[in-house]
């Protein structure tokens, strides 16, 4: 979430009530024709034809090979993907995270455990070295061809984002928060609930425009349709998870003891909701 935003949720509401026919939670939705909240761009796309890719903006993403030689069986689909769709200095530390999240070091990209699971990632990040702020486009305009396919084929989604101690709702002299969002409410409660056990302040205020309850957001756009999980993460929680912030090899390189709790606390979360699917095989016959 962009600091300048302050009522997301009222213009997006409008955007969404006004749209002919609603876009299919799984479906590649046209772009929206105007942008939201104190955002430039109208969506991706939008963006992709005004700011230069390799100097403005970078994407990066991985999926992870699939095949079926089998004829008399067919493989699951892939059940999880991790986003970070304001990454690089657009909302610091979102980066790292997702690619923590997915199974890899932020600075080498090498798997951070031999064997252990490993997840779909894409990203977008701000590369400038100022005004970063300018490449947001909020979640549910966010028409990405391969972050849409990507969410359409994950049974979750778990997006990562950053927002001030105020929006959301920290108490006073206690900063280091996170809200817990999206629409999958059994995600939710696995998230809040690793995240607690792993010491870190889960904030329950719930607030509107940070709370990614809306179907349209990319995190929501999965292949149940039983939507997927948002964190938004207070600044000075995404501080206190680098020896130094300040840039991105920085950040990448610097990552501490609280970073990998954090990490492996939303992992933990994801293995949960998978071995709970795993045991509703009628969710994936297709």
């Amino acid at each position: 979430m962009s600091p300048s935003h302050t009522s997301r949720r009222t213009v997006l509401a409008s955007l969404v009530a006004s749209a002919a026919g609603g876009p299919l939670l799984t479906g590649l939705a046209a772009t929206p024709a105007a942008a939201a909240g104190g955002d430039l761009y109208a969506s991706n796309s939008d963006l992709y034809t005004k700011a230069v890719e390799g100097q403005d903006f970078a994407r990066r993403f991985k999926r992870h090979e699939a095949f079926d030689n089998d004829k008399t069986t067919t493989p699951l689909p892939r059940l999880t993907s991790v986003l970070a769709i304001h990454g690089g200095g657009i909302e610091m530390g979102t980066s790292e995270l997702c690619l923590g999240i997915a199974g890899y070091r932020p600075d080498t990209l090498a798997p951070v455990t031999a064997g252990a699971p490993v997840h779909d990632y894409w990203m977008l990040e701000g590369l400038r070295s100022s005004n970063n702020g300018e490449l947001h486009v909020t979640a549910s305009h966010c028409d990405d061809p391969v972050a849409r396919s990507m969410a359409a084929g994950s049974a979750n989604v778990l997006s990562l984002h950053g927002c001030t101690a105020a929006q959301a709702g920290a108490p006073t002299g206690q900063p280091k928060a996170v809200v817990v969002g999206g629409i999958n409410t059994r995600l939710r409660q696995l998230l809040s609930a690793k995240l607690r056990g792993a010491g870190f302040q889960v904030l329950d205020s719930d607030p509107e425009d940070i709370n990614g309850n809306l179907p349209e957001n990319i995190c929501n756009r999965t292949l149940t349709g039983e939507g997927g999980g948002q964190l938004e993460i207070t600044t000075e929680l995404r501080q206190s998870l680098f020896g130094n912030y300040s840039g991105a090899s920085n950040r990448a390189a610097t990552t501490n003891a609280d970073f990998w709790k954090f990490t492996n606390a939303c992992r933990d979360a994801i293995a949960a909701m998978e071995t709970e699917q795993l045991a509703r095989k009628s969710l994936f016959v297709y």
